[in-house]
């Protein structure tokens, strides 16, 4: 036998042994029965686990004698019903007398410990609809979640949305594009064309970002002074465009390309087609979302060819200098 195969036996040894004990104990036939043997496990594994924590917050055992550091004592439970990855499951959480346990492992007022609010994030960021969304977690999970309570979650990353909308850019950015894509809001109940523009551009190491997201009620593109951010980006960084038409074949032919454009607008729109929004919100929760699914994308896929498109760009003294700053950073 290998060494390999001996080390992996050696080191499933204790989890065979439970396997084999829920086995015995719970004899599943069935996924299903699976399922319903885990649950029973986690109730009593969590709440060990809590009077663990009880204990270090208290300094002392359950039904230890003598003197005590502390006039706070243990106070019965509070029972509560909590969502896991395997459904909903019993759990009596420890208290104490004086109230100040802060239990970490299910902390208080929390009812769900399955990472839920992460994968809704994720649905939502691919375009499923709320009740989508909630029929999925049905029919994985076993418990229901309301359209309200998705809403709730994900109105969560509009902090995060208004930080990114804010943040300095740090970057140098070499290449700049505007591009808008129209969006239909239901607002005061009426229809009307939203027109959402976004900056693009790629840094020093040939990586395309998002720069910026702009959302208006205006139907036309030629209503640039109802964007002063978009208007912003575009006088501080024209000089660096501008130059662009200087350069060789090779930076042309990235500056020229819509496919960045293109491969966002695609994106947005792969999102967008479930209808009507009910406000601008749920809109920009959603591009933001989508956003963020892109970077990740786009992580580590520089430009063909940047390294000549680069060289060509450090032929100019001046655009040398500001990406030799960058890098030094």
């Amino acid at each position: 036998m290998s060494t390999a195969l001996m080390a992996r036996k050696k080191k499933n040894t204790k989890g065979t042994e439970i396997a084999q004990a829920i086995m015995e104990h719970y004899q599943p036939k069935t996924k299903e029965d699976m399922q319903e043997a885990l649950k029973e496990i986690f109730g009593p594994m969590f709440e060990t686990m809590l009077q663990g924590e009880l204990k270090g917050h208290l300094g002392y055992e359950a039904g230890e004698h003598g003197y005590k550091d502390t006039d706070n004592r243990r106070n019965g439970y509070t029972s509560k019903h909590v969502k896991t990855s395997y459904g909903q499951i019993p759990v009596d959480v420890p208290r104490d007398r004086d109230g100040s346990f802060e239990p970490q492992l299910i902390p208080k007022r929390t009812r769900d410990v399955s990472g839920i609010e992460d994968k809704v994030i994720s649905m939502y960021a691919k375009g499923l609809s709320q009740r989508d969304i909630s029929d999925t977690i049905e029919d994985i999970y076993g418990f229901s979640i309301s359209h309200e309570t998705i809403s709730e979650i994900t109105d969560k990353v509009l902090d995060e949305l208004t930080e990114w909308q804010n943040r300095p850019l740090k970057k140098f950015y070499t290449f700049l594009f505007v591009d808008c894509m129209y969006v239909t809001i239901r607002k005061d109940y009426e229809t009307k064309n939203y027109a959402v523009y976004a900056i693009l551009g790629y840094d020093a190491n040939g990586i395309k970002d998002v720069l910026g997201l702009w959302l208006n009620e205006s139907e036309s593109k030629q209503t640039w002074s109802q964007y002063p951010g978009a208007i912003d980006v575009w006088e501080r960084n024209w000089g660096h465009v501008a130059q662009l038409f200087q350069y060789g074949s090779a930076v042309r032919r990235v500056m020229y390309t819509t496919n960045a454009i293109e491969s966002v607008n695609s994106s947005f729109r792969k999102v967008t087609r479930k209808g009507a929004f009910p406000h601008e919100n749920a809109l920009l929760k959603l591009l933001y979302l989508r956003v963020t699914e892109l970077y990740k994308k786009w992580k580590g896929r520089p430009v063909p060819n940047w390294a000549m498109v680069r060289n060509q760009l450090s032929m100019d003294p001046k655009m040398n200098t500001r990406m030799q700053k960058y890098e030094d950073i």
